[in-house]
């Protein structure tokens, strides 16, 4: 049996080659429609149409591939001439999804803006390149044979050529779709791998690009992956000591981080068989709760406060012999990565721009081995790229963007993936930008307190140095949970 929990968990999210234009846009046709964020979810009123675009818009390869793209027209009769553009993270999830799921936090800048949705690529309704499974395949520890043999058949499932969905490729496509609809300049919003695409775009098309908002950097220098387990660890390190400062937290939870280490050290030597129901269809299913499957479901829990609040009773649960939270937790964040990302897009993404720029040399094993994920994460996603074919990147796209476009640079001191210090290392190069850092906040800032208002501030002024972030002081942090009935007061 295949065992496809690593290569999900791998998920994060041609050197010197540049890509040409092949001619100017058609004209971009919109009609009446209705987008959401999936099944079951509330829809919102937009203007939809597609876009045809080269597979390979160099021309050496034919082919073509439909965009789709949206527009959710400005409250405002007489809106501004430049759209807001949110581009999604992952990589692989598509940004009209992304988009419906936090409508409200963009409601400011929708006032006086239309905002303009593309699903990039390789993700939503956007020649879509996944990869099917069956969910009797997510258990089990790593294996690199069975990474491969999965990571070769999901090649072979691909409708398109794979070397053709880089974020150089894409940024083009973003172009192509600003002059079909006749904007004269965009204004970017990037999450997570969002922002290596507002940077490129930015870089690429300094005239058509107004402003950009970048959350949750990632620092175009640097290659994801390897220290994704070490800074982890280090998030959950801090939240545990949160915990431990917190009189409430510490009575309830003693020791925490000595629990978690306990825990952590058992599931290395064997898993635990559990029983727990499946969060699609209720139905009980077994598990082996081993090592990968602790690490995919604290990870996920780390992003986000409201999901922090939940880490020392998820824990301390698990100290005492009770796995099933943390089994549920881990057949949630499986499934949903598996409906919320595209794997294909995911792998021709870091395939091309991450792990070739590895060095094995400079990895931090020991601190690899220590953390809580363990090496687990950058040894499936090097499996996975040593089969995977790598498309084409740009000059200059590791180095970082030098503009004088204003930027503003969003960050959570307690996000486990992409820390404020990224934030920094994309900044020093940039001339006009301001660096906001939320408290005990996680990955992602765009919904947090008075942040969407900030955001639409700078938009509105193009100036990130004249806001005034006395409000986050006052952002709000979920409470800890003391026991399932809910957080503490």
């Amino acid at each position: 049996m295949l065992k496809v929990a690593p290569v999900l968990f791998a998920t994060l999210g041609f050197i010197g080659l540049s890509l040409c234009e092949s001619g100017s846009a058609a004209p971009l046709e919109l009609h009446d429609c209705r987008i959401s964020a999936g099944p079951g979810a509330s829809s919102i009123g937009a203007r939809c149409g597609s876009l045809t675009r080269p597979l390979d818009p160099s021309g050496a390869e034919a082919g073509d591939i439909e965009l789709r793209v949206a527009v959710v027209p400005a409250l405002n009769l007489t809106p501004e001439p430049d759209p807001l553009l949110p581009i999604a993270g992952g990589p692989g999830q598509g940004s009209v999804a992304f988009y419906t799921a936090y409508a409200w936090a963009f409601e400011a800048v929708r006032r006086n803006r239309d905002i303009l949705l593309i699903d990039q690529r390789g993700t939503g309704e956007s020649a879509t390149m996944n990869c099917e499974f069956d969910e009797d395949l997510i258990e089990g520890e790593f294996s690199t044979e069975q990474t491969l043999e999965y990571t070769r058949e999901c090649l072979e499932q691909l409708p398109y050529d794979p070397r053709f969905f880089t974020t150089s490729v894409a940024v083009s496509d973003i172009e192509a779709v600003r002059e079909a609809l006749a904007y004269p300049t965009l204004n970017l919003y990037g999450v997570s791998y969002g922002s290596r695409v507002a940077q490129h775009f930015a870089r690429r098309y300094p005239a058509s690009t107004r402003t950009v908002v970048i959350d949750g950097v990632v620092p175009p220098q640097l290659s994801l992956g390897p220290e994704i387990a070490t800074e982890s660890q280090k998030a959950i390190d801090n939240i545990l000591a949160r915990c431990a400062e917190n009189e409430a937290c510490n009575a309830r939870f003693p020791n925490i981080a000595a629990t978690f280490a306990h825990v952590v050290a058992e599931l290395k030597i064997a898993p635990v068989a559990i029983e727990v129901p499946n969060p699609s269809t209720g139905r009980p299913r077994s598990l082996d709760f081993g090592s990968a499957e602790l690490a995919a479901a604290i990870r996920l829990l780390a992003y986000h406060p409201n999901s922090i609040a939940l880490i020392p009773l998820l824990i301390d649960e698990a100290g005492k012999g009770n796995y099933v939270p943390l089994g549920s937790q881990f057949m949630m964040t499986m499934i949903s990565m598996g409906d919320a990302l595209a794997l294909g897009m995911h792998n021709a993404v870091v395939c091309a721009e991450d792990v070739p720029f590895y060095d094995p040399g400079n990895f931090d094993y020991d601190g690899l081995e220590a953390s809580y994920m363990g090496p687990l994460q950058v040894d499936a996603l090097q499996a996975i790229c040593s089969v995977w074919p790598a498309g084409p990147i740009d000059d200059g796209f590791k180095t970082p963007l030098a503009t004088d476009i204003p930027v503003l640079l969003l960050s959570g001191d307690a996000d486990p993936i992409t820390p404020p210090r990224y934030a920094d290392m994309a900044a020093v190069d940039l001339e006009n930008a301001a660096h906001l850092i939320g408290k005990n906040q996680g990955h992602g800032q765009v919904g947090v307190g008075c942040t969407p208002r900030l955001i639409a501030k700078f938009i509105e002024t193009a100036d990130p140095r004249a806001l005034d972030t006395s409000c986050l002081e006052r952002s709000f942090v979920m409470p800890f949970f003391l026991d399932f009935s809910g957080p503490m007061p």
